[in-house]
């Protein structure tokens, strides 16, 4: 091993890992757990892989890693869930309601 080995990178520079198994089966177990879901693809960056948001009708929410946009569309369709583009659309307002109201529960729970 040379001195600088533990410092060279692997892949493209950033990403860290790509979609799993795992986040597909999260995905699919969410969306069972929950009403009203809708899917949005958020496209690659060069710090992330393509991912999509699955938000329930009350706002909750998660995020994973996903193939690619097509892979989001067939998963959309195995679940029989809408699926939309964050860069088209954005993100639902009931998805930003939901966070705010969790940061505010947060901040008074610290406070007491």
């Amino acid at each position: 091993m040379g001195l600088f080995d533990r410092f060279r990178r692997t892949g493209r520079p950033g990403v860290t890992r790509g979609a799993t198994s795992h986040d597909t089966s999260h995905l699919e177990a969410w969306a069972g757990s929950h009403r009203g879901v809708e899917a949005f693809v958020e496209p690659r960056t060069t710090v992330t892989e393509t991912t999509v948001v699955l938000v329930a009708h009350d706002g909750e929410w998660t995020r994973r890693r996903i193939g690619d946009e097509q892979a989001a569309f067939r998963l959309g369709r195995k679940l029989g869930i809408p699926v939309y583009e964050v860069s088209k659309v954005g993100y639902p307002r009931r998805m930003r309601e939901y966070t705010a109201r969790l940061r505010t529960q947060t901040r008074r729970q610290a406070a007491d």
